[in-house]
């Protein structure tokens, strides 16, 4: 069963899975190496590890090898954020919000976006 989160490089390789629905270890790689840096036994060394945390399967009937996501990104996401939220901000999302305004990470556009947001949450609550 697959762990809480994904490590950064993991995060990577799901995107592209998520993206695409399947990619063969030199799609990834191709994709991946200006960023990274990463060669092909990198990344299927980490598919490996996707693999056996059951975010990933293998369908190695074919040539290339496929690999395909287990985990819905729309699971993945929300998980990840309650695991950073409770890591880096003991769960505090004023704290987070506090931070990013602080640090001017945050446009007026997204300001606009997260009152809608709000709005909407005490709508639900009522």
């Amino acid at each position: 069963m697959r762990n809480n989160s994904f490590s950064n490089g993991e995060w990577k390789i799901m995107k592209i899975l998520w993206r695409d629905g399947c990619a063969s270890v030199g799609t990834i790689a191709n994709e991946l190496r200006d960023e990274t840096g990463w060669s092909n036994t990198t990344v299927f060394v980490m598919l490996r590890r996707l693999i056996s945390n059951g975010a990933v399967r293998i369908d190695d009937t074919i040539r290339p090898q496929l690999y395909y996501p287990l985990v819905e990104k729309e699971t993945a996401v929300p998980d990840e954020t309650k695991s950073f939220l409770s890591r880096v901000f003991d769960g505090n999302v004023g704290m987070l919000m506090s931070s990013l305004v602080g640090a001017k990470e945050i446009s007026a556009e997204e300001i606009a976006d997260l009152r809608a947001i709000l709005d909407e949450a005490e709508k639900k609550l009522k």
